[in-house]
Formats: C-alpha cells, sequence, structure tokens
C-alpha cells in the first residue's frame, strides 16, 4: 500500500472542502448584504445570521488550510515489523468477530473517510479517544478501546 497515494487522497478531500466552505461563506454573505434581507423590525435579524454564517464558514476554510499546509509538510514513514504505532501508520484494527476496519494516523484532518485500494479508511489524529488510545501499540498486540461507558477489544493486524 502506497501513503504516498492515500495523502494526495487526502488533501485532495481537504482541498474540497477547502473550495466548499469558500463558496457557502460567499454566498452567506451575499444573503448578508442583500438587499432583500435589511431588517424590517428591530427583531428581523436575518442579515445578522447570515453574517455570523459567512464569518463560521471562513474561519473553517482558514482551519482546512492550515490542515491542507500540514498535510503537505508531513511525510509519512513505513513502519517496520518491531515499530509502535504513531502518527503516520495506517493500520488494520480487527475486532472480536474477525471485522477488519483501516485506520490512518494523521497529525490533522480527522473523521475524513477515504476509499483507498479497495477499502475504507478512516482519517485519526492522536487527539481523538481512538487515536490517542492506539499510539504505543504494537503489530500483533491487543487494544482495548474505551470510548465513555462503552469498551471494544482489538487486534492491531497490520501496521504499515
Amino acid at each position: 500500500m502506497n501513503k504516498l497515494i492515500l495523502m494526495q487522497q487526502l488533501r485532495s478531500a481537504i482541498m474540497e472542502r477547502i473550495s466548499a466552505f469558500e463558496r457557502s461563506a460567499q454566498n452567506a454573505h451575499a444573503e448578508a448584504t442583500d438587499e432583500q434581507n435589511k431588517a424590517e423590525s428591530k427583531y428581523d435579524t436575518r442579515a445578522l445570521e447570515a453574517s455570523y454564517l459567512a464569518e463560521g464558514q471562513t474561519r473553517q476554510a482558514a482551519e482546512a488550510e492550515q490542515s491542507f499546509l500540514q498535510l503537505e509538510a508531513f511525510e509519512p514513514r513505513v513502519f517496520g515489523v518491531d515499530d509502535l504505532v504513531d502518527i503516520g501508520a495506517l493500520l488494520e484494527l480487527e475486532a472480536r468477530d474477525k471485522v477488519c476496519e483501516w485506520y490512518f494516523l494523521a497529525p490533522c484532518a480527522g473523521g475524513t473517510e477515504l476509499e483507498f485500494e479497495g477499502r475504507r479508511v478512516l482519517v485519526l489524529t492522536a487527539q481523538s479517544p481512538l487515536g490517542s488510545q492506539l499510539i504505543g501499540a504494537r503489530r500483533g498486540g491487543k487494544v482495548v478501546i474505551k470510548i465513555g461507558a462503552s469498551r471494544s477489544e482489538f487486534r492491531v493486524k497490520s501496521l504499515i
């Protein structure tokens, strides 16, 4: 599995997200300044709400741009047999029922789902509950994932 291709897919997904946020911000700004949205009374807050929305969308676009820059500078390494899970790891977790899921530990963009080489890969960060519990795990080792009151046991089947 070529993680450089995975990284390119992740950067492309972030670029799409940036474009969507920018379009939404432009639309909300246009709505906020549209003459038809001029307040008809002191209780009419349509334009104000649209301006808040535009501000939020602009902030999200800026955060996505920061993620893109982080990913541009990041080069994931190939993990050896004895290496521990760390940022840059592409790993396959196997549940007790033998169902396997793929995860990629990235420095940012957690929650992004990618289709990579016929597999669904979920991007995690070390700050996420699952990502933080995977850091330091070994290939073949068992990992107990605790999220709230829920507790699940997995085996690190693959670490790339």
